[in-house]
């Protein structure tokens, strides 16, 4: 008789909730910090003050984990039915309802706490952030693009930390939150495309739904849009040519992206990656603007 290997140990609870947090996957808590690193050493000229970086980086780390328990606790009937997310805490129902609600709290509580260290404009612009955050779920069911609601909630960040530095919001911080939506809505419109068989037999709403076999297109001009507002927000900051360097290689990176998607029937890594390569885009950007404003 063939002796079974025994069954592997459960998994640490703290372990677990840091799954529910997503801390496992740092690609989503990264592109989520990027715009407001974007915004914090574009609004600073290049020298934020570093203990307004550690609260941006704290914060950014925070909320994004106070949304992603939010948005587990609307879909925890609806993740079981979806090979990408049946394995989450809730769906599995590895934690417990009041679990998921405790971690919830305990994550805003921490965003207010940091929150309270920024001007006054932008604490209440991170009040006026939570419903978005919040209900963002609920768009899935009623909204046919429900990753604008997403990309809008991903703009505040933009508008949150621009005016922790400067205390208000000018020509340049709506050109960035312009980009920065049409950039969430690129790439979480890709990242979308592998659940679409799953969404349209739950009746969940999302843009790769909604644009169907335009898709493709439609993230290609979310990304030229992305691109455009860049390119203006250059020229109104008269940003110097490192900027433009590294604006030329995200618009390469998009090319390819958008290259890559008008191929029929790639398999669900292939989105996986786009979307990891943003972060990568995002990053590149970000060293260009920082030189930029330098140099």
């Amino acid at each position: 008789m063939v002796e079974l290997p025994p069954d592997p140990r459960p998994e640490p609870t703290w372990m677990t909730v840091l799954r529910l947090m997503r801390w496992d996957k740092p690609a989503g808590r990264l592109i989520l910090m990027i715009p407001a690193l974007w915004a914090l050493f574009l609004a600073a000229q290049g020298q934020p003050p570093l203990p307004l970086l550690g609260v941006i980086v704290l914060g950014s780390l925070a909320t994004s984990a106070a949304g992603c328990v939010v948005n587990d606790l609307w879909d925890r009937n609806i993740d079981p039915k979806v090979k990408r997310t049946r394995n989450r805490p809730l769906a599995s129902r590895a934690l417990s309802v009041r679990v998921g609600l405790v971690v919830a709290v305990v994550a805003f509580f921490c965003a207010w706490v940091l929150a309270t260290y920024l001007t006054l404009l932008s604490f209440w612009l991170c009040v006026l952030a939570v419903p978005v955050i919040v209900l963002y779920p609920l768009a899935k069911r009623v909204f046919p693009v429900p990753q604008l609601v997403l990309a809008i909630a991903w703009g505040f960040a933009v508008l949150i930390t621009w005016s922790a530095v400067t205390g208000d919001l000018s020509t340049p911080t709506w050109l960035l939150w312009a980009a920065t939506v049409l950039w969430t809505l690129g790439f979480d419109t890709v990242y979308a495309i592998p659940d679409r068989d799953y969404d349209r037999q739950l009746r969940v709403k999302s843009s790769a739904l909604f644009f169907g076999r335009g898709t493709p297109q439609a993230v290609g001009l979310f990304f030229m849009g992305t691109a455009i507002c860049l390119l203006w927000l250059g020229i109104n900051m008269a940003l110097g040519l490192p900027f433009w360097l590294t604006w030329l290689v995200a618009i390469g990176f998009w090319v390819v992206h958008y290259r890559r998607l008008k191929r029929h029937h790639q398999p669900p890594r292939v989105y996986a990656q786009i979307f990891r390569q943003n972060v990568w885009v995002g990053f590149i950007l970000l060293t260009g603007m920082v030189a930029g404003v330098l140099l």
